[in-house]
């Protein structure tokens, strides 16, 4: 019984962390929140000028 509670509030815990984690990345716009930003060849699509 404790096993199924503790792994049932890693997995909502978890999905919770995820959720939040994908919401902040949206709000800061398409290429603000790609992993790639610093090497993206396709910035100037993103109005982000090339250096």
């Amino acid at each position: 019984m404790i096993a199924n509670i503790i792994i049932g509030t890693a997995i909502f815990g978890y999905a919770t962390w995820a959720l939040v984690k994908f919401i902040r990345k949206s709000k800061k716009g398409k290429c603000a929140a790609c992993d790639l930003e610093k090497s993206c060849l396709s910035q100037s699509q993103c109005g982000i000028p090339t250096k």
